[in-house]
């Protein structure tokens, strides 16, 4: 897999809505499927990544319009396989970034509107209980869209008024790593290669900035879990747990760019995906 410098891309990258009409140079996509190929993360998942062509027009994303370029993340719909799709989703945005191509994590999505740029919905393209929007909620049979993401290039002048206000005051404001912990975790003990984890982990993306995700970690320091609030409801989105798996890579990027190993599970547990990192 290409080496990528992780902590810049998690620094730099932005969500965007206005993107100049103009498709990813060959070479440039040929690097990202190259990177879907050869992807290899800490833990088994189903996630599918494909990558797509968009028609120029608002019918997908129906707040701006769609550049040529754009990528699915495909998964089962169980707790586990959606936070799973925001990991692995993470590690192809970051390094879209990396190579100077914007992005924006999108769940409420025109399902028809996919379905007819992109088939994907197979035997259960027919069903009269398809949603307008992304998916829907709840557990369906088969692989669905969790999230999909435009690929192309920023284009300043098309940022609405909302938009720059949203930039300005909430979307890259963080909560300091303290306020993130359950239990009695003094930080400033925290070794500094497992402090650098938990401050990329702090700097993943949510909807809304919501920041829903809450780190434990064990009294030997050697185990330590993501995951939301039991009983956690977003506003908006339906699936928080796709926020907790993107919150999850970063750490787990932050760790091994430490030279940190650990083993990586994830289990659901009182209905959300909970990571767990046992540190070797």
């Amino acid at each position: 897999m290409e080496k990528v410098d992780w902590e810049n891309a998690i620094n730099i990258r932005r969500s965007t809505r206005s993107f100049q009409i103009r498709s990813l140079e060959m070479e440039t996509m040929d690097r990202l499927q190259s990177f879907v190929n050869d992807m290899r993360t800490p833990f088994k998942h189903d996630v599918t990544i494909r990558i797509f062509k968009a028609n120029p027009n608002k019918k997908l994303y129906t707040a701006f319009t769609a550049p040529p370029d754009g990528a699915a993340f495909l998964s089962k719909t169980d707790a586990c396989s959606i936070s799973a799709t925001g990991f692995v989703g993470e590690m192809f945005v970051l390094y879209a970034t990396s190579l100077g191509i914007a992005t924006c994590w999108y769940g409420h999505y025109t399902l028809a509107e996919l379905e007819q740029i992109m088939p994907h919905l197979g035997v259960y393209a027919q069903l009269s209980t398809n949603p307008k929007w992304g998916y829907g909620k709840g557990m369906v049979q088969g692989k669905r869209a969790i999230c999909i993401t435009p690929l192309g290039y920023w284009r300043r002048e098309g940022v609405r008024v909302f938009d720059r206000m949203q930039e300005s005051l909430i979307s890259f404001k963080r909560k300091p790593v303290k306020e993130l912990f359950e239990g009695n975790i003094d930080v400033d003990k925290l070794p500094p290669e497992i402090f650098y984890g938990f401050d990329l982990a702090r700097k993943a993306p949510s909807a809304a900035n919501s920041q829903h995700w809450r780190f434990t970690v064990s009294p030997d320091l050697k185990k330590i879990s993501i995951a939301m609030p039991v009983g956690y409801k977003h506003v908006k989105w339906e699936h928080p747990d796709v926020d907790i798996g993107i919150c999850a890579c970063h750490f787990w990027l932050g760790l091994t760019s430490k030279g940190v190993s650990c083993d990586v599970s994830l289990t659901e547990e009182k209905g959300r995906a909970v990571w767990y990192f046992k540190l070797e």
